[in-house]
């Protein structure tokens, strides 16, 4: 391994350790359920980003293939934003409080249901 591959893989490394640390920090300083999802799931999707980037680095640097890390990166980069929006539309449907205000349209109103109604608007006017 060449002294300019292991100097990239410190460098991925580093700037994967600040983005997690960032994430961590926005996690316990935001007031809100709302951005503590945001803060954490951006930074960690970019930390573990160049962390599986420095091991891709490293296993090509020593002839091995890096499909592995290739399918991590990719699950976690599908997976992370999907579950941070589940979150956040079950918080929505709670209505757990946030600093921001939340247009009236963001939640749509639950209406009771009623035996026999299909839930479509009939064609009467």
């Amino acid at each position: 391994m060449t002294v300019a591959l292991e100097y990239l893989a410190a460098a991925l490394v580093l700037l994967a350790a600040f983005f997690l640390l960032v994430g961590a920090v926005g996690l316990v300083r935001f007031p809100d359920v709302y951005m503590r999802l945001h803060a954490p799931t951006k930074a960690s999707t970019l930390g573990v980003g160049g962390v599986l980037l420095a091991s891709i680095v490293v296993s090509l640097a020593h002839g091995r293939p890096s499909l592995a890390e290739l399918l991590i990166t990719l699950f976690v980069f599908v997976t992370a934003p999907v579950s941070a929006s589940l979150m956040a539309q079950a918080a929505l449907h709670m209505r757990l409080p946030s600093g921001a205000p939340v247009p009236r349209d963001a939640v749509p109103e639950r209406r009771p249901h009623t035996p026999g109604s299909t839930g479509q608007a009939s064609g009467k006017s």
